[in-house]
């Protein structure tokens, strides 16, 4: 399971020109899911990036979390994140999971994710989305 998370001031996800989804102050989770991933590595990542310091705090540091600053969730599933480039010029999706277990899964993250008590907002898995945001700092990480 891979996760890019990119802090926000704001973002939305649009389908077919209608907001379906959207957050203010928090993260944007792009989340991929690979085949033979568990429930653990959902559970692990969703406390990885609710508890990761990369708020500033009073002093302009990298230290508080997304639980600190009741910031909130947005999640679309991603699975370009399993993209091989390695050969040839179009990228390879093998190592990315069949839809039917990508989707059981990332339902599972998201469900972890509401557990936490942050406001989660999700994408529509398998959609055509487009995605706004306003990346804050800019902070991209990948997990």
């Amino acid at each position: 399971m891979r996760a890019l998370i990119q802090r926000v001031k704001n973002a939305s996800v649009t389908i077919s020109g209608k907001k379906i989804a959207e957050i203010q102050k928090g993260l944007l989770v792009l989340l991929g899911v690979k085949g033979g991933d568990t429930d653990e590595d959902a559970k692990y990542l969703v406390e990885k990036i609710v508890n990761l310091r990369i708020f500033e705090d009073e002093a302009g540091k990298m230290n508080l979390s997304l639980i600190d600053v009741k910031g909130e969730l947005l999640i679309v599933s991603q699975f370009t994140l399993y993209a091989d480039c390695r050969k040839g010029r179009r990228p390879s999706f093998t190592d990315a999971a069949a839809p039917e277990f990508a989707n059981e899964m990332y339902k599972k993250f998201i469900q972890l994710a509401r557990a936490t008590g942050l406001k989660v907002a999700e994408g529509e898995f398998g959609a055509m989305m487009d995605i706004s945001l306003v990346n804050w700092g800019p902070v991209t990480i990948m997990l």
